[in-house]
């Protein structure tokens, strides 16, 4: 609803209480930044593309146990097929997870410093996510898990980055891309992690992992 002043009244209606946001519509105008200047995500495969290649679509979310379990089978599936499929993955920061978006964003920040380094930080989050999980830092401050975060994506992909990691924090072009990722993630239906895509369309039972014999039994037949 439209009221005089030029705002826009939004009212949301849950089952129990209400939630009235007031969104002024200039404001919202002008922080929309999209379409991004680049398509969203990390190009894993670095081979041509042509009409013939299965695109794959990831989408992940660092702290997720889920998204965890899932890249390693997804790896090896690509790998398998070479030069027949491509993989991009996009990152869904998940609300739910405290320090998601921080993760994100640093490997928002890897991929614009070092984009060679960017899936081996990816390995690294999901191998030592625990880190950064809500309980493990519930009685941390925010700034204290960032810079956390800061100094454990240099050990990653070198302690000579660490001044330029800490200032990409602070730069808020690498806020936005993180945001773009989230909004792209969502704009595509994607609201849990892991949820993949072959060729445009989403594979069932998203949020679950998919194991090597499952990718074989999706792909195989498009290659038949």
């Amino acid at each position: 609803m439209r009221t005089g002043n030029g705002t826009t009244l939004l009212l949301l209606f849950p089952c129990i209480c209400s939630i009235v946001l007031i969104i002024p519509c200039q404001r919202t105008v002008k922080a929309q930044s999209l379409p991004p200047a680049k398509y969203d995500g990390f190009l894993y495969t670095n081979h041509p593309v042509d009409s013939d290649t299965i695109m794959i679509e990831a989408f992940f979310d660092p702290v997720c146990p889920d998204s965890r379990d899932s890249w390693p089978p997804l790896k090896q599936a690509i790998h398998h097929y070479g030069s027949h499929v491509s993989l991009i993955v996009h990152l869904l920061p998940l609300p739910y997870h405290d320090y998601a978006f921080a993760s994100s964003r640093a490997l928002q920040i890897v991929n614009l410093l070092n984009p060679s380094a960017t899936f081996r930080l990816l390995d690294s989050f999901f191998e030592h996510q625990e880190r950064f999980y809500n309980a493990q830092t519930s009685n941390k401050s925010r700034d204290a898990v960032v810079n956390e975060i800061a100094e454990f994506t240099a050990e990653t992909v070198g302690k000579s980055y660490y001044s330029a990691i800490v200032s990409g924090f602070k730069d808020s072009k690498t806020d936005l891309k993180t945001r773009v990722s989230f909004k792209y993630s969502t704009s595509r239906g994607v609201f849990g992690t892991p949820t993949f895509y072959i060729n445009g369309f989403v594979l069932p039972d998203s949020g679950s992992s998919i194991d090597y014999k499952g990718w074989r039994s999706f792909i195989d037949p498009l290659l038949a």
